[in-house]
């Protein structure tokens, strides 16, 4: 069965009306994926992420639904809503971007901020493991922030990068160096796990038809509110309005300085891993920085 045919009957059977595509346009959406608005003959519209063919990252898109899922029910950010998705694609409403106004920038600081208190749980993880761009992400759950972000956050990334040099690296020497230390600055988070997007760029980020902060493309866990401010603050976008905004309706514990270095350092690793040595340095800088 043709691609088509099969995102028409899953639309069908999704949404209890016929679907029948008149029109496909090609869409900006994720840097793997084939991204396509289609539009319907009776005048609705979707957004599709689909994979090209031949490459496979196994539940890649179970796990966007499901983190788009419980981002919406939150009730606190405008989420895109899900419709279906498979493991061939994923299928989401359409959304009309616009220009943000002056204020959209506090308005998503406390939108994130009331997303973080409605979410709170005990434990650190999340349901399924997912992907960071197309890096796989493990999520298993933990009840210690400091172990779950040891294993599965930092000492994942420079596992992945050991693969790809020599055991004398500079940064696996300073990655060496760091680990030990992470009680140091993680070992005294008592707060909650919050539900968190995971990777908030200013490109998963925009203006919706109402002027309003719309967030999508999650790889969402729960975890330390403050590691969503390692990817934000990476490629700006957001800016000292959206955490001061943010830090008004919940504000900062001692140390989120420190700390925010150790959440980018993830990220900056994760690009390093993904697109080669032209994040070496800013890992190195960020390393240390900390020992």
């Amino acid at each position: 069965m043709r691609l088509q045919q099969k995102i028409e009957q899953s639309i069908t059977a999704a949404t209890g009306d016929k679907a029948c595509i008149a029109h496909y346009q090609t869409a900006n959406g994720g840097s793997i994926n084939n991204s396509r608005i289609i539009s319907l003959k009776d005048g609705r519209s979707f957004f599709i992420k689909s994979l090209p063919g031949g490459v496979s990252y196994p539940g890649i898109f179970t796990a966007e639904f499901k983190g788009l899922e419980l981002l919406a029910t939150a009730g606190a950010i405008r989420i895109p809503k899900t419709v279906v998705c498979n493991p061939e694609y994923i299928v989401l409403e359409m959304f009309q971007e616009t220009e943000k106004p002056d204020n959209w920038n506090e308005k998503l600081g406390r939108q994130l901020a009331q997303l973080h208190l409605s979410t709170t749980t005990e434990i650190y993880g999340f349901e399924m493991d997912n992907y960071l761009g197309v890096t796989p992400q493990p999520n298993e759950w933990a009840s210690r922030w400091l172990d779950f972000w040891r294993d599965q956050r930092l000492g994942w990334q420079l596992e992945l990068f050991s693969r790809k040099t020599s055991v004398d690296d500079k940064l696996l020497k300073l990655g060496d160096r760091i680990m030990p230390k992470l009680d140091d600055f993680l070992g005294a988070v008592t707060e909650p796990a919050v539900l968190l997007h995971g990777d908030l760029w200013s490109g998963n980020a925009a203006a919706d038809e109402s002027g309003e902060p719309i967030i999508y493309d999650p790889a969402c866990y729960y975890g330390h509110r403050e590691a969503k401010f390692g990817i934000m603050r990476m490629f700006g976008g957001f800016g000292e309005r959206c955490e001061a905004a943010y830090n008004e309706v919940w504000s900062w514990d001692e140390g989120v300085k420190e700390r925010g270095i150790i959440y980018q350092l993830y990220h900056e690793l994760n690009h390093l891993n993904l697109f080669g040595k032209g994040y070496y340095q800013s890992c190195i800088n960020s390393l240390e920085s900390l020992v």
